[in-house]
């Protein structure tokens, strides 16, 4: 682990940001893990406090954090509604981690409210005890009016902001900044609700910590994590490219070619 840096083929880094490669894993597989299932860990069972039977909605679902949230998630009991891009994001799901199509939502801004209505009412349920976010935007105000009390939002990103061209694209960046979601805290305190943002960069002085959370969560993945792409590392700007296009399916990784 490092908190910045990692594009490199080699680097400094102490001995507690160290672990071993698990057997049968391949470097990629390697690189895809520490962080995207810590982020995954931290989010929905230190913060989130996920127990057996809790409903939980879980943004971007075929990401690099979103299909350890989901592994994690299934260990614990929990039932799952994955919220993903595409229809065809959506058919991988089905297919590689067996999810039911009900309990999976394609994101789409104006039907977004009434998806998540449809898959509660399918559920038998009247709402999330937990929300992982990590788009935000227009997609955060209709998943936390859906909290149950006690109910608890968990934002660790906000993909809504990302632009899909090479180019900075002010305006976009300005509108979503003026319309980015908010919370009354007096109606947090009477509607029983919490919202909690993190980011695993300013947990890096913690890092005894983060190591004890990476030991605990260590049984739960048993099988390397899914690597949807790798480019080599000249090809970089290739892969952002890739990843802002919406269409990654894992974790995208950059190769150096030094093993």
């Amino acid at each position: 682990l490092t908190r910045f840096g990692g594009y490199v083929s080699a680097i400094n880094v102490p001995t507690v940001a160290l672990r071993h490669l698990p057997l049968g894993w391949s470097f990629a597989e390697g690189a895809a893990y520490p962080v995207q299932a810590l982020t995954a860990w931290y989010g929905l069972v230190t913060l989130g406090a996920v127990t057996r039977d809790h409903v939980v909605l879980v943004q971007s679902a075929a990401g690099g954090v979103g299909l350890n949230a989901l592994t994690i998630l299934r260990a614990l009991g929990a039932r799952t509604v994955a919220v993903v891009g595409n229809e065809s994001k959506r058919e991988w799901l089905q297919r590689e981690r067996g999810l039911s199509r009900d309990a999976i939502v394609v994101r789409d801004r104006a039907g977004f409210p009434g998806a998540l209505d449809r898959v509660l009412s399918q559920m038998g349920v009247r709402g999330f005890n937990v929300v992982f976010d990590a788009v935000s935007g227009p997609y955060f105000q209709p998943a936390y009016t859906r909290l149950l009390p006690e109910g608890r939002y968990v934002v660790y990103g906000a993909a809504d902001f990302m632009t899909r061209g090479t180019r900075r694209n002010w305006w976009h960046l300005a509108r979503a900044y003026l319309s980015r979601p908010t919370v009354d805290p007096l109606h947090m305190v009477s509607d029983n609700r919490s919202v909690m943002g993190f980011n695993l960069i300013w947990l890096w002085d913690k890092a005894p910590e983060l190591s004890g959370l990476f030991d605990a969560m260590a049984p739960v993945f048993t099988v390397p994590p899914d690597v949807g792409r790798t480019f080599s590392f000249g090809d970089a700007p290739a892969a952002m490219r890739y990843l802002q296009e919406g269409g990654s399916v894992g974790k995208v990784v950059l190769e150096s070619g030094v093993k």
